[in-house]
């Protein structure tokens, strides 16, 4: 269908339904002002022709190619002399990795040669440490058997006289051949006299190990009987108790089951005196048996009624009689007037 309206159109300062044709002298109105539009220098002078932006731009580039050329030949020179000083530099870079190659190795010489020598100082220090300890204790052993030296020279010396007395014990006696036996005899008797005692005093501490684990064993007998003892006690005691509070539970509990048993007889006689009762009352008023003898409420309910029945009733009599006592005394005194 068509269109009732035209289609909105904004125009260049922002309002609606303007169409571009009536928009335009607005736009050259709105460049007049310089409110909200910013106006270029010489904005109304006429700009360069095409020719002189041409010959402008021709000279540019010729200057440009000048350049060109200049900066390539500049790159091509430094690039010849970066070659040179890179050819150069791997020279001086490949004699110094053989310099650092050679020194290095006589580095890694001099420090094998040094730990070396230093293990050959270390070897030889301890060496000579060593040889002075065995000086030092050849020394100390010459004295020492210097020493030894004179104390057998002053034994000797003392023991003289006991040698001519141990050859005149041998030419004496039939039993020893000579000094030598008769010493070696006496070794052997010393020998076995050292045994003895050791052994002596290998049995008497065996002996007094013996005797100890005997204490020690009858000690631990004699504790474990009186533990023994002392539980045995503890459960006579606790079963003393025990048969003490039995007994004493035993006369509760047959108190208790004779105060139940009365409780019981007393209620029985108590229902069977209810009992007898109702049937009495019910009996005397020739009423039926209705309630049975567990039936306590209802009947003592009957009780109640009858006895309240009754009590009134008791009531009404001596209410009666005591009104015919009022009238019989009344008459006596009427006689004794008219007499």
């Amino acid at each position: 269908m068509p269109r009732r309206k035209p289609t909105f159109k904004t125009d260049v300062i922002g309002n609606l339904d303007v169409n571009p044709e009536e928009a335009v002298g607005e736009y050259l109105l709105s460049r007049q002002q310089e409110r909200f539009f910013v106006k270029p220098p010489n904005w109304d002078s006429a700009g360069d022709s095409v020719e002189m932006l041409y010959i402008e731009n021709a000279r540019e580039n010729e200057t440009m190619l000048v350049l060109q050329r200049q900066l390539l030949e500049d790159a091509q020179r430094q690039s010849e002399l970066n070659h040179q000083r890179i050819a150069q530099m791997y020279r001086i870079q490949e004699r110094l990795r053989k310099r650092f190659i050679e020194v290095n190795g006589f580095i890694k010489d001099c420090v094998d040669k040094k730990r070396t020598a230093e293990k050959i100082i270390r070897e030889e220090e301890a060496h000579h440490d060593e040889l002075t300890r065995g000086i030092d204790e050849f020394k100390r052993s010459i004295s020492e058997l210097n020493t030894f030296r004179d104390d057998i020279k002053e034994t000797v010396r003392q023991f003289q006289p006991y040698e001519k007395v141990l050859d005149d014990v041998v030419k004496i006696s039939d039993i020893f051949v000579s000094p030598k036996d008769c010493i070696d005899r006496c070794d052997a008797l010393m020998l076995a006299q050292v045994e003895i005692n050791e052994l002596k005093n290998t049995k008497l501490a065996e002996i007094e190990e013996m005797r100890q684990r005997m204490v020690k064993i009858t000690s631990e007998a004699a504790l474990t009987v009186l533990g023994l003892k002392n539980d045995l006690a503890k459960l006579e005691r606790s079963y003393n108790q025990a048969r003490a509070l039995g007994l004493k539970w035993e006369k509760t509990l047959s108190f208790c089951k004779d105060t139940i048993i009365n409780n019981e007889l007393d209620k029985d006689r108590a229902l069977d005196g209810l009992h007898l009762l109702y049937r009495i009352l019910c009996k005397r008023r020739d009423f039926g048996i209705s309630f049975n003898r567990n039936d306590v409420e209802k009947s003592l309910d009957f009780i109640k009624r009858e006895a309240e029945l009754m009590i009134s009733v008791l009531r009404e009599m001596e209410e009666i009689e005591r009104s015919t006592q009022k009238g019989g005394k009344s008459a006596n005194r009427e006689g004794a007037l008219c007499n």
